[in-house]
C-alpha cells in the first residue's frame, strides 16, 4: 500500500491505495466531473501535495508542492504520469527526473497576525484542538474549522480563518512528530482490524460514528449492507473518552431488535476484539455496553 490519500473531483477518497489502484485512478481521469486527482501524504503534511488535471483528448497537467515551492509539467504520456505519481507516493529518490518541471510563481503568503486572546481562551482553544487531534479521526481542514468556530460568541469571532489554519497546522505537526516515535501496531489499529472482520461477516461496524448515541442509533441502520444481522459502533464522545484514557465504549445490537440477537452480536464483537489482542469487559447483558480498555494512540491520516 502507498502511504497516501487520493481525492477525486467526484468526492471519492482512497486511503492507502496500492500502486495498481493509483494507476487505475490516473487512467480513469478525464471525463466530466472526474478530471483531477489530489494526492497527500499519510500523515498529511502542510503544503505538501501532488495533483493532476486531465480532460479527454488533452495532455495531463501535473503539479507538486513541497518546502521548496510548487512545480508544474505537462505530458500526454499517461505512463509517465503514473510513474511520477507512484514515485512521489513512495518518496523515491529522483522520482521527478523523467519530466521537465517549471516553477510556479505563487503570491507570497500574507503574514498571519498573532491571536488576540486571553490566556484562558488560548488554553481552552488549544486544549480543544489537541483533544480532537488525540482522537485521530480529524483532518487539517476540519481542525482549522474547529479552531475558527470554537470561541465564536454571537458576533464575536476572535479567530480568523488564517489564524485558525496556522494554529491547526502547528498543532497537527506537533502531533505528527509525536506519533513518529510510536512503534508497531497500536490498539486503535487492532480495533480497526476487528471492525473490518465484523463488517465482512454481517455485523455493520463503524468507528467514530455520529456525534452521540441518539444519532448513532437513528443512523446505523442506513449503514447496513444487505443481509447484515446487527451492528457495533462508537460515537465521537466515546472517542474523546478513550483518548482521555478512560477506555472505549461500544454500542451494539441486532437489527431485529431482539435480546437474543443483540446478545449474539455482543458475543461476536467480543470474540473479534480478542482475536486481535484486545480485551473486552462485558457481562453478556444485552442492555449493557461493551467496554474496551486500551491505549488510545490513533495515527493521523489527514
Amino acid at each position: 500500500m502507498l502511504a497516501i490519500v487520493v481525492e477525486t473531483e467526484n468526492w471519492e477518497r482512497h486511503v492507502r491505495p496500492s500502486a495498481e489502484e493509483l494507476a487505475d485512478l490516473v487512467r480513469r481521469v478525464g471525463g466530466e466531473g472526474d478530471r483531477f486527482l489530489v494526492l497527500q501524504r499519510v500523515p498529511d503534511q502542510p503544503n505538501v501535495f501532488a495533483q493532476i488535471w486531465h480532460e479527454n483528448g488533452g495532455a495531463y497537467t501535473v503539479e507538486h508542492r513541497d518546502a521548496t515551492g510548487q512545480f508544474e509539467t505537462s505530458t500526454g504520456d499517461v505512463d509517465q504520469v503514473i510513474a511520477a505519481l507512484t514515485g512521489w507516493a513512495r518518496a523515491d529518490e529522483g522520482w521527478d527526473s523523467a519530466l521537465t518541471w517549471d516553477p510556479l510563481a505563487l503570491p507570497a503568503a500574507p503574514e498571519v497576525p498573532p491571536l488576540d486572546l486571553s490566556d484562558e481562551e488560548r488554553t481552552q482553544l488549544e486544549t480543544r484542538v489537541r483533544t480532537e487531534l488525540a482522537g485521530g479521526y480529524t483532518s487539517r481542514v476540519k481542525l482549522a474549522e474547529l479552531a475558527e468556530e470554537y470561541l465564536v460568541d454571537g458576533d464575536r469571532r476572535p479567530v480568523s480563518p488564517e489564524q485558525a489554519r496556522a494554529l491547526a497546522d502547528r498543532l497537527w505537526v506537533e502531533r505528527v512528530e509525536e506519533q513518529a516515535g510510536w512503534q508497531g501496531e497500536t490498539d486503535p489499529e487492532r480495533l480497526t482490524r476487528a471492525f473490518a472482520a465484523l463488517d465482512g461477516n454481517g455485523v455493520t461496524a463503524r468507528e467514530n460514528f455520529t456525534c452521540c448515541r441518539t444519532c448513532g442509533q437513528d443512523e446505523i441502520g442506513a449503514e447496513a449492507a444487505p443481509g447484515a444481522r446487527g451492528f457495533v459502533y462508537f460515537h465521537n464522545q466515546c472517542t474523546e473518552h478513550a483518548a482521555e484514557g478512560h477506555g472505549l465504549t461500544l454500542l451494539y445490537g441486532g437489527f431485529d431488535g431482539t435480546a437474543e440477537t443483540t446478545t449474539a452480536i455482543g458475543d461476536e464483537v467480543v470474540a473479534a476484539l480478542r482475536a486481535v489482542g484486545l480485551n473486552a469487559e462485558w457481562d453478556r447483558d444485552p442492555n449493557r455496553t461493551i467496554t474496551v480498555p486500551l491505549d488510545w494512540r490513533r495515527r493521523l491520516v489527514g
